[in-house]
């Protein structure tokens, strides 16, 4: 049986920094992507994808709140939404082709997908995630007055919108998922996936707020039985003290290791720790399989074992 995959991409894989944040500079970037992750699928291996969404969904936000006096402005989970179909659009585009070029005609597919968090997670009384534009003061505090927003001071660069960041609990679509895996490179939990609340009822309800989309792919590789959580980032290794003179980076950490180092606050909050987490859960609940945090160019040599940071159980 050949090895089953979930792909984590960062954002390095959907945007370059040297490039404009516009739909089209997008879609050079992920036409470069695609380049990678067809040469994994060459090898034979079968594959979910999972991508972010940060930079979009703000920029999709802030259009449809620049816009409020010519159309309503759309709920957050709706703006999320519209963020997966767009770079899953622009990843099945550039895939299918990246496919084609090496002789492999097998389906892309991006699926709407929503993952249930729960209401009473604790995040929900602590937002942190920011989105949108940056803000004066006296503007924040018009925006919490009107609106409803939480707003915090970003950086001293200004006053932006924050929401919380649940964990996901469940993936609405898995079953859809499954029947998909066999005949197709599933696009999926695209920015974590679209966030929505269960009801008594049974109903389901979108809310304002942002979805690792480290932890949605753990979530997703556990669900379809993946062999391998392959996290891809903008560095090749995590490290440990780094950016210090004697940062050293890891090619094998066991799941004590890495709690440790975690604990020791040796990753970084919003960067590199959310990954090591994921890896973390994935392994603990799977103790033969292993988890991979590496670069997008270095992925094949990772799968190889010849680099990149092995998570395991042991």
């Amino acid at each position: 049986m050949p090895e089953r995959i979930v792909i984590a991409l960062g954002g390095n894989a959907l945007q370059s920094k040297d490039s404009g944040a516009t739909a089209e500079a997008q879609l050079e970037v992920v036409k470069k992507t695609s380049a990678h992750i067809a040469q994994i699928s060459q090898r034979g291996y079968e594959m979910a994808v999972v991508h972010g969404n940060g930079p979009q969904v703000g920029r999709i936000v802030l259009a449809s709140e620049a816009a409020r006096d010519v159309a309503p402005p759309m709920p957050f989970d709706v703006c999320g939404a519209m963020s997966q179909g767009y770079i899953g659009y622009h990843i099945q585009q550039a895939l299918k082709y990246a496919l084609n070029s090496r002789n492999r005609n097998y389906p892309v597919v991006t699926l709407a997908t929503q993952v249930v968090v729960d209401r009473n997670d604790p995040a929900f009384q602590n937002p942190t995630k920011p989105i949108g534009a940056f803000y004066t003061q006296e503007e924040a505090r018009q925006l919490e007055a009107e609106r409803g927003y939480t707003m915090r001071e970003d950086a001293g660069r200004g006053w932006r919108r924050v929401v919380p960041s649940p964990l996901p609990r469940r993936i609405v679509e898995i079953e859809a998922i499954r029947l998909l895996w066999d005949h197709a490179i599933v696009v999926a939990c695209g920015g974590g996936g679209i966030p929505v609340v269960e009801n008594p009822d049974g109903t389901l309800e979108g809310v304002a707020a942002v979805i690792d989309k480290d932890f949605a792919a753990e979530l997703l590789a556990e669900a379809v039985g993946a062999d391998v959580l392959l996290i891809l980032t903008e560095v090749e290794k995590a490290a440990i003290r780094f950016g210090k003179p004697d940062q050293e980076d890891l090619s094998h950490i066991s799941l004590a290791e890495a709690a440790r180092y975690a604990a020791e606050g040796q990753f970084g909050v919003g960067s590199m720790l959310p990954k090591i987490e994921a890896a973390m859960k994935f392994v603990r609940a799977n103790p033969g399989k292993k988890a991979i945090i590496t670069s997008l160019d270095k992925a094949l040599e990772a799968l190889d074992g010849k680099t990149g940071t092995v998570v395991t159980f042991a």
